[in-house]
């Protein structure tokens, strides 16, 4: 048994940190604390490979700057991880240094040390985004088989909704509501749940769906592949790219474009936008935990940033004289 004054060894303060601080004070999501263990286990083979010790061995103030910065070197070099990965590894590296400093006081002054490593600049990608013709190519009409008639609910729910892939697949039949006030109810990131409202049209293609498949119960997968089950990511990818090869053939500007699941979230996203509905609307519409994330779509949307620019003079406008209004005109428009 450890004597009570003495610090927790690197071993079972990792151990803690997942049995007790994710899964239980936290109430991380399985997914993250999946992507947390993943990010360990880089760490600790990179850590045994360059400091000769297993982990056990291992001590806090091992985890120094200049190890924390050849590991994260060696993912980008090595491992040709990108900047956005790159940065989520640390980002799990500081939670734990954070965690394990307020239960080894002793090695309060090395995690200090460890935590300024900063994070990595990068360039945020142009978001992309279909028209509105281009998404109604992509989704297309439902034919007489089951596969046509599920991919294009899919396509038209993703559409409608702005859900995420995660969240479309773990649908069940009993998250959607087809009374007056229509709706489905997303389960979103980090157990956070919300409910979208729906089109006349995209209930209609619930009905349609539903009654095409009278053996599906309120626990079933709304949205299953052959064997019942729910789709996977990978399924959702594949069911994408071949509706949008056969929309190329009547709308060619979709050729050469690299148009993934998420780039349908992106769609609905500025389609709101452009209609007119308020950020922070759009912000719960998607689930977004901050408006900053969401305010990406404003940064961009050229068309919004051209009708801004109209309401500017052109500096190579003539300036106009001044003229007094006439003053029966301006009496009778203050009537």
């Amino acid at each position: 048994m450890r004597n009570p004054g003495t610090p927790p060894s690197f071993a079972a303060l990792v151990q803690s940190f997942f049995a007790e601080h994710l899964t239980q004070q936290r109430a991380l999501s399985a997914c993250t604390v999946a992507a947390y263990r993943d990010a360990f286990m880089l760490f600790l083979e990179f850590t045994q490979a360059r400091l000769h010790k297993p982990p056990t061995a291992m001590l806090l103030t091992d985890i120094t700057p200049a190890l924390i910065l050849a590991f994260l070197d060696h993912l980008e070099d090595e491992r040709h991880n990108a900047t956005r990965s790159r940065n989520a590894r640390l980002a799990a590296l500081r939670t734990f240094l954070k965690f394990a400093a307020r239960r080894d006081i002793a090695a309060m002054q090395a995690v200090e040390q460890a935590l300024g490593v900063p994070m990595k600049r990068f360039e945020r990608p142009m978001l992309g985004f279909l028209s509105r013709e281009e998404m109604l190519a992509v989704i297309g009409q439902p034919g007489v088989g089951w596969v046509s008639q599920r991919d294009c609910l899919l396509l038209a729910l993703m559409y409608n909704t702005g859900a995420r892939v995660s969240e479309v697949i773990g649908l069940k039949v009993s998250d959607v509501v087809l009374d007056a006030a229509a709706c489905l109810h997303l389960h979103g990131k980090g157990r956070k749940e919300r409910s979208v409202p729906l089109w006349r049209s995209t209930v209609k293609a619930i009905r349609a769906w539903l009654r095409f498949n009278a053996d599906l119960g309120p626990t079933s997968a709304l949205l299953p592949n052959r064997g019942g089950q729910a789709m996977t990511r990978s399924n959702v990818t594949q069911r994408l790219a071949l509706a949008v090869k056969a929309a190329t053939r009547t709308t060619p500007s979709l050729a050469k474009r690299s148009i993934s699941p998420h780039t349908l979230r992106h769609t609905t996203a500025m389609h709101l936008l452009q209609s007119g509905v308020d950020i922070s609307v759009i912000a719960l519409w998607l689930g977004h935990e901050s408006p900053t994330t969401t305010h990406q779509y404003v940064e961009a949307d050229l068309a919004m940033k051209e009708k801004a620019l109209a309401r500017l003079q052109d500096p190579e406008t003539p300036a106009r004289r001044f003229r007094a209004a006439d003053s029966l005109l301006e009496f009778l428009r203050t009537l």
